[in-house]
């Protein structure tokens, strides 16, 4: 009797064990994990292994054999397959100015781009103030909405490239359209129809496709 009782003690343990890592694993932005991808140095060098990016500091880690670090100004980009919501993220560096007239090599990943502008993005981790929601238990696409972790959650800045001059993009409604000048009209429409929203990554990305589809007539 007594040996039952330890082996369900022991079987019990083990599956909470498993069930903490699941969520250890659940619980890691894709800045804090390893994606199996590849990096081309600007001299044209390409390189294959597991990539972790570092947006806030504008590194970028390959892992081979060893680690090897690499800055914005080394790398021309990156992409990396991101098994937790699937599919490949497309990184370029480009030059910008974040304070003042200096232009510095920043990170930016592509969401979508066309003939005459192109959506990108820099994620950060941002400190959740409307509750604490659990990530597993919402069960949606971070990339597509916005989710938190227990006290964080996963935010975006988001930037228009047009005709080779990067525009920050400040979340108001109004300064979209300013930003995709010469057809408010229409653009208001298909977000009505679609609903769709102005500060969502998923429906930004739609909303700059769709601006491409006009502009080319």
């Amino acid at each position: 009797m007594l040996v039952n009782r330890m082996k369900k003690l022991i079987l019990c343990s083990l599956l909470f064990l498993s069930f903490i890592a699941v969520l250890e694993a659940q619980n890691k932005f894709p800045s804090q994990t390893w994606h199996k991808g590849n990096l081309q140095l600007n001299d044209g060098t390409s390189y294959s292994g597991l990539l972790k990016y570092d947006l806030d500091n504008n590194l970028l880690q390959l892992q081979t054999e060893t680690v090897i670090t690499f800055t914005a100004s080394n790398v021309a980009n990156f992409d990396i397959y991101d098994e937790t919501y699937g599919g490949i993220r497309k990184f370029y560096s480009l030059p910008y100015a974040s304070n003042g007239d200096y232009e510095t090599p920043f990170f930016f990943e592509v969401l979508t781009q066309g003939d005459y502008l192109a959506l990108l993005c820099r994620e950060y981790i941002a400190t959740d103030t409307r509750g604490m929601n659990n990530w597993g238990a919402m069960g949606m696409n971070p990339f597509w909405g916005p989710q938190n972790f227990t006290g964080y959650r996963l935010a975006f800045t988001f930037y228009f490239l047009k005709e080779g001059r990067l525009e920050k993009y400040s979340m108001k409604k109004k300064e979209l359209f300013d930003l995709l000048p010469g057809y408010e009209e229409e653009l208001q429409l298909y977000m009505r129809k679609n609903r769709l929203e102005h500060d969502k990554r998923g429906d930004l990305l739609r909303i700059s496709a769709y601006y491409n589809e006009l502009k080319r007539g």
